[in-house]
């Protein structure tokens, strides 16, 4: 049953201060999507968040006629926001036009050579059959077989479960680790494939979600078979574009959203919460809280004053954080139509590139980047005549050494060659925007623990049970969810952790019998 059955839409219009109040700390996918989802259920929702305008990492920055999408760009799992429109009593589609995107990533190597990745079975074999003629094919299927084995357990039966049983953690984990969940992604590809670049191509994909290939559970190779099933979509007008639908979902719900405000502490009493102050002085009471903010903050700072039994200073501070970024925001005076929507464009180096960001923390000379064009398909986010791009480089956290005060610009150059170089010839000569992001803004505008861009590293020991409670352990009527808190990263991650909470959190009616017994 959903929860639009449970409760009709009529129901759950309005501001009656007699519903339970839910006050939700952050705009971001997850905790927007939570946030109408309890609307739904009939919670008067209120939503806080720092920003100007909804969306977190998926926040959209607009200059000089330019759109440019702050952070997520690649959409897979699309059922995931066609149920999530459902269950708020709308019809997906009648809001976002999602489109297919065909190859979903054109991959440049080093030598100059490309790939053209793509869910066509017939398509990816030619391709891998162009650059191991003897052994490629082969491996490609069994990796993806591997894939669709590892998907269909840890995706379909526990990225929408709640891991705080350690039963059900130590049932759940006995059957991934069948499934060679102790294992790292990359190790895992290497076993199918000989060559280099396929080992390379194929296990990339952790790091869309903050991972090193190298130390990610092997429970992320089930990308492979996520976008092979369901593809690679787009959202035209950007992904904002699916981030203001849900923010209509919680306001047709009548969920509010304040903008411009930031929670400063989340006012307890015994074991819980009852309601936040902002950084203003206004305080505001709450029959539950729900925190789309990263955990080692909402533990850090917003609980700073609790005393902590699991994620205490020290345990935070212990952690293992995922890689920053570097995003260049950049618009063109001419179109570039030989260049893909979504690029993958790799550097002479993998795993000692990705030894210098994770483990070495060091700013390194070289880098692999993902150049997004959604102007190849999208003229609503360019000016006519013109191009629209963001290019990412996984740089260290701030746990590491870089100056970006006085490296950023530095660094933003070394890019532009790079791409001048490889597939944005006279680059600079065609610049009539830009701005850039580092691990600054992540920590400073995104209150992001160590400007780590997808919070805690997706390894075996930061997974599931390990990884912070989407019921908190600390106080029973906090919730969280987003990338920080299971399943983790990436816009299906934080769709299931949203889902997760709505299932969690009581009925309204054990509030409404509460007081009436008061």
């Amino acid at each position: 049953m959903t929860v639009a059955q449970r409760l009709p839409l009529a129901e759950t219009v309005g501001h009656d201060p007699a519903r339970p109040h839910a006050v939700v700390i952050g705009a971001g996918v997850g905790g927007l999507s939570a946030a109408a989802l309890l609307a739904a259920r009939g919670y008067r929702v209120t939503v806080i968040d720092p920003l100007d305008a909804p969306g977190g990492r998926a926040y959209a920055h607009r200059q000089d006629g330019f759109v440019f999408d702050a952070g997520p760009t690649i959409v897979t799992a699309p059922w995931l926001f066609e149920a999530l429109w459902k269950d708020c009593g709308a019809t997906f589609s009648e809001d976002v036009d999602l489109r297919p995107c065909l190859p979903f990533y054109r991959v440049r190597f080093d030598d100059g050579t490309w790939f053209d990745y793509s869910g066509n079975r017939t398509a990816m074999e030619a391709e891998v059959a162009r650059i191991d003629p003897d052994n490629g094919v082969a491996g490609y299927r069994g990796f993806m077989e591997e894939s669709r084995r590892i998907y269909e357990v840890a995706f379909e039966q526990m990225a929408d479960k709640p891991f705080h049983s350690l039963a059900f953690t130590a049932k759940a984990l006995l059957g991934l680790v069948k499934l060679g969940g102790y294992r790292s992604v990359h190790s895992v590809v290497a076993r199918h494939f000989r060559h280099e670049k396929l080992r390379t191509l194929f296990s990339f994909h952790p790091l869309l979600i903050g991972g090193n290939p190298f130390s990610a559970t092997s429970f992320y190779c089930l990308i492979a078979h996520l976008e092979s099933k369901h593809g690679v979509h787009y959202a035209m007008g950007g992904t904002n574009a699916l981030v203001a639908g849900i923010a209509g979902l919680v306001r047709r719900n009548g969920g509010t959203i304040r903008l411009g405000e930031t929670v400063e502490t989340i006012l307890t009493q015994g074991r819980r919460a009852t309601g936040v102050r902002l950084a203003s002085g206004e305080t505001m009471s709450a029959d539950i809280v729900i925190s789309n903010a990263d955990p080692a903050t909402t533990y850090g700072k917003l609980l700073a004053h609790l005393p902590r039994k699991r994620w205490t200073d020290r345990k935070i501070g212990r952690g293992d954080y995922s890689m920053g970024l570097f995003v260049w925001y950049f618009g063109t005076d001419r179109r570039y139509d030989n260049v893909h929507h979504h690029s993958m464009i790799f550097g002479p180096r993998y795993r000692g590139l990705l030894d210098d960001i994770f483990h070495r923390k060091n700013l390194a000379g070289d880098f692999s980047l993902y150049l997004h064009r959604p102007s190849a398909v999208d003229p609503s986010v360019a000016p006519p005549g013109s191009d629209s791009f963001y290019v990412l480089s996984p740089v260290p956290n701030l746990a590491g050494k870089a100056d970006w005060a006085s490296e950023a610009e530095i660094y933003r150059r070394r890019i532009e060659r790079r791409l001048e170089e490889t597939v944005l010839p006279d680059l600079g000569h065609h610049i009539v925007s830009s701005r850039i992001a580092t691990p600054i803004d992540f920590r400073d505008r995104l209150h992001s623990f160590q400007g780590a861009a997808f919070a805690l590293e997706p390894k075996l020991l930061q997974s599931a049970w390990f990884r912070p409670h989407n019921q908190s352990e600390e106080l029973d009527n906090l919730y969280l969810c987003g990338a920080g808190t299971h399943p983790g990263a990436g816009l299906p991650g934080v769709i299931c952790s949203a889902r997760i909470v709505a299932g969690l959190v009581p009925d309204p009616s054990v509030f409404k019998a509460g007081r009436a017994n008061a």
